[in-house]
């Protein structure tokens, strides 16, 4: 669990992970949270059933690599939205992360929170010396929120922006 200012931020475990597919609140009650009316996409549904839970469920990985770390408002008692680490450290010492704010908390502050807590916590982590991202060029608020957390931009294709962090010791 990592806490920031505002947020707690919880990596489900394989079973949360089943709860949170159903958006029936029978995770947000399990976690003694209020209940939301939260959907989940496509594509995550899709990042759930290929990468996720197959990640999560192999004993072999370190699931924290692999599952969604969902951020919960202190204030509120509710999720806001989640981050995912997208698979253990690569051999450059990178990982990469996606992310997503709930409608109702968007333009908050709370992505741009949910990062730092998740930039520190890779800091103590002893094979991670950079996490990268990648944006759709036209998602504006998901740059800025990389841009607050000291993301640069590295590169790009047709339809992406590529970001990356160093995580340098001395800072957040």
């Amino acid at each position: 669990m990592i806490e920031t200012e505002r947020l707690i931020l919880k990596p489900l475990t394989y079973e949360q992970l089943i709860k949170y597919i159903k958006c029936d609140n029978s995770l947000e009650t399990e976690l003694k949270l209020n209940k939301s009316s939260r959907t989940i996409s496509d594509e995550l549904k899709e990042a759930f059933e290929q990468t996720i839970l197959p990640n999560v469920a192999d004993k072999s990985k370190n699931y924290l690599y692999s599952t969604l770390w969902t951020a919960i408002s202190k204030a509120e008692n509710k999720m806001v939205g989640d981050l995912c680490i997208v698979g253990e450290p690569n051999e450059d010492e990178e990982i990469e992360i996606g992310y997503g704010t709930y409608d109702e908390f968007q333009n908050k502050g709370f992505m741009t929170e949910i990062v730092q807590g998740i930039i520190k916590w890779a800091k103590s982590q002893p094979k991670v010396k950079s996490v990268i991202a990648s944006t759709d060029k036209t998602n504006t608020a998901s740059f800025k929120v990389l841009e607050k957390n000291r993301f640069v931009k590295t590169g790009e294709t047709d339809l992406l922006f590529n970001w990356k962090r160093q995580l340098d010791f001395d800072a957040v």
